[in-house]
């Protein structure tokens, strides 16, 4: 997934606080933006320092160690999800407006995925091949997938699980073939099959 809000009635645009805010805010925001480009592996404390506008000694005194910024892009990006998925229920009446909602405000990012990939997505896998693994990075992607079956529960289906994971799967999968080939047009072609697809179930 990714973070926007802007696409929802009565959203916001992600970031904007931490854009803002104090210095623990800022690096916060600067660190999602840089591993969100450069991955996690390969973003310092210097260079996120760097993007924050603060001398690298002053991240110290906010965070101990890179992983605990990490954790916090994490909760971060977390925080944002949930908003944005509060956000859709509080615009649209019904389970189905609210699915479409979602892939439609997810694919409206296309240009950012083709360039980077999900945000969401690529942290996850990026930290799920650390030993130790981070588990709030598993959140991320649970958060959505129990909101859509929440959604097809309530359109009465029995198989609310299996197509909750199905439509994540689906955006995921094509948010992956959006960045390989650099084409958003894949991920807007696949919001307008997911909302037709969403339009036949029962």
């Amino acid at each position: 997934m990714t973070d926007s809000l802007s696409a929802i009635p009565g959203g916001s645009q992600p970031g904007t606080k931490g854009a803002q805010g104090g210095k623990r805010e800022r690096l916060i925001a600067a660190a999602a933006e840089t591993i969100y480009a450069a991955g996690v592996e390969k973003t310092t404390l210097a260079d996120i320092a760097a993007a924050a506008g603060i001398p690298l000694g002053n991240v110290y005194y906010y965070f101990k160690t890179k992983d605990a910024l990490v954790q916090a892009v994490v909760e971060a990006h977390l925080a944002e999800a949930r908003a944005m998925l509060a956000a859709i229920d509080h615009a649209y009446p019904g389970p189905r407006e609210r699915l479409k909602a979602l892939f439609g405000a997810l694919a409206q990012q296309s240009d950012l995925i083709a360039r980077y990939g999900c945000p969401h997505g690529s942290l996850c896998q990026e930290l799920g091949k650390r030993a130790d693994g981070t588990p709030a990075a598993a959140e991320l992607m649970r958060e959505p997938v129990e909101w859509a079956e929440r959604q097809f529960a309530a359109m009465g289906r029995p198989d609310a699980r299996d197509l909750a994971v199905q439509v994540i799967a689906r955006y995921q999968g094509t948010a992956l073939l959006t960045s390989a080939f650099r084409d958003p047009g894949l991920m807007e072609a696949e919001a307008r099959r997911v909302a037709q697809w969403i339009d036949t179930l029962d």
